[in-house]
């Protein structure tokens, strides 16, 4: 039968779909947010610092992540799984919150927020630095 997908084919259509919808919304989610630098002129450099852990995998991966004046306030960071859809850490609360009491470190975990097919596929342990005019 020409032209129809196996019911693999259509899977990967629509994790395919879900993933572009997935990237459209997040393009959207950095407009909205606006500029680090128009939200909090006080800040001139965010740095977070964390080690990605992903279940059933032994090695942990560092990543830095630097938010400049001139980055979106958009304090979430992706998740590394390729198979989790929506995924990532939202920082957002942390650093505003840091922001409005001029603080500038903090620790913490989190757990990916996405959809897998693993419940707690991946966490980060992160520290966030904040300077300062």
């Amino acid at each position: 039968m020409e032209g129809a997908l196996s019911s693999e084919g259509k899977m990967n259509n629509s994790m395919n779909n879900r993933k572009n919808a997935s990237r459209m919304e997040r393009q959207q989610r950095k407009l909205d947010a606006g500029f680090v630098d128009a939200l909090f002129p006080e800040v001139t450099g965010i740095v977070v610092s964390m080690i990605y852990h992903q279940r059933g995998i032994q090695k942990s991966l560092p990543r830095v992540v630097n938010f400049f004046p001139g980055s979106y306030a958009l304090f979430r960071i992706d998740c590394l799984n390729k198979e989790c859809v929506d995924g990532g850490f939202d920082l957002t609360q942390v650093i505003t919150g840091m922001i409005r009491n001029r603080r500038e470190a903090a620790k913490g975990d989190l757990s990916c927020e996405g959809n897998s097919p693993s419940a707690d596929h991946s966490t980060i342990a992160y520290e966030v630095a904040i300077q300062y005019t």
